[in-house]
């Protein structure tokens, strides 16, 4: 909640209009515009957009803030920027009535969890701060390593490993199983519940390879772990015409076999990781709303991950209901 940023690439460059360019990292990082410069100062408005959601999303969640939001947020048509006017009129009531607002978030307690991946060490570094006898990231509640960022020795499992977060681990098709347990072991040392959480991202065609390996690895280790699936970056595909695009079937496809493989090995499945918006967007293929091949151009507004649309997603999560309740009749 409240976003990350930054995205791993695959490659580090990518054909633009016959042009070889920087792969776009996320606007942490640079603009989606070409030549795509990296820019220090962007790492400082990632941190005030992201604490800006968030006091957004606090407000919402006091009474009698519509009229508020109508005033000064719906001008600016739900965008963020530094320095920008959103077109209303501020007067000293209205500030008056912010300052109570703000009275009321801090007697009041909310709860929100942020997560996001702890990509760019030296933003999450600057965001680390010694409490007690711990290390603790202070930019989010739960960080997790990437499936290209899990090198044993290397600088993400370093760092992570002296967080007192709760961390979570990207575990890929290409992850060996005796690798998988090294982390886990260097990752959760303690044997800590919740300590260590596994998302695995595999592609519906490698679940049943794949899984029953992986999960055979760490109840070797005999160290608690969270699992957790997500059905959509490994299920990630690329048109004839070059739109990267996922299919809504596939990604069913692998949260199904998930619950499945899970049962059958004597494990439980404890969550589920998907990219999804509220707006109705073309950018999944099938499900609810019928998004084809053919159509992802009509709202295709990603600059890199596809993600489920709101009807989309609601389907998705009728099916999770589904299998929570055959896991329990069973």
């Amino acid at each position: 909640m409240a976003g990350q940023f930054a995205k791993p690439r695959s490659k580090p460059s990518e054909v633009v209009d016959g042009q070889t360019v920087a792969s776009y990292r996320g606007d942490i990082v640079s603009s989606h515009e070409l030549p795509r410069n990296p820019e220090p100062i962007r790492l400082v408005l990632a941190y005030f957009h992201s604490a800006a959601t968030l006091n957004y999303l606090r407000t919402l969640a006091l009474e009698n803030t519509g009229e508020l939001y109508e005033r000064f947020c719906a001008p600016s048509e739900g965008k963020l920027a530094c320095g920008e006017s959103s077109g209303g009129e501020v007067g000293d009531g209205d500030l008056k009535e912010i300052l109570r607002i703000n009275r009321e978030i801090r007697e009041q307690r909310f709860d929100f969890y942020m997560s996001h991946e702890g990509l760019l060490l030296g933003y999450e570094e600057s965001l680390t701060r010694r409490l007690g006898t711990g290390y603790y990231n202070l930019g989010a509640h739960f960080l997790w390593i990437g499936d290209r960022t899990r090198n044993i020795g290397h600088a993400h499992v370093e760092y992570f490993r002296g967080l007192e977060n709760p961390i979570g681990l990207k575990v890929g098709p290409t992850l060996d199983p005796v690798e998988l347990a090294e982390l886990v072991r260097v990752l959760n040392p303690k044997r800590e519940k919740g300590r260590l959480t596994l998302i695995t991202r595999y592609g519906v065609s490698k679940v049943e390879e794949c899984l029953p390996l992986h999960i055979s690895a760490v109840k070797q280790t005999r160290i608690p772990v969270l699992w957790c699936c997500d059905p959509c970056h490994g299920n990630t595909e690329m048109t004839l015409s070059g739109i990267k695009t996922r299919s809504f079937d596939k990604i069913v496809g692998e949260l199904v076999t998930c619950f499945r493989v899970h049962r059958e090995s004597g494990s439980r499945l404890g969550g589920v990781h998907l990219e999804i918006t509220g707006e109705d967007v073309t950018e999944c293929t099938g499900g609810c709303g019928d998004a084809r091949v053919t159509n992802l151009s009509v709202r295709y507004e990603t600059f890199c991950d596809p993600r489920l649309n709101y009807a989309q997603a609601i389907s998705i999560a009728l099916k999770v209901s589904e299998e929570l309740n055959r896991h329990t009749e069973m």
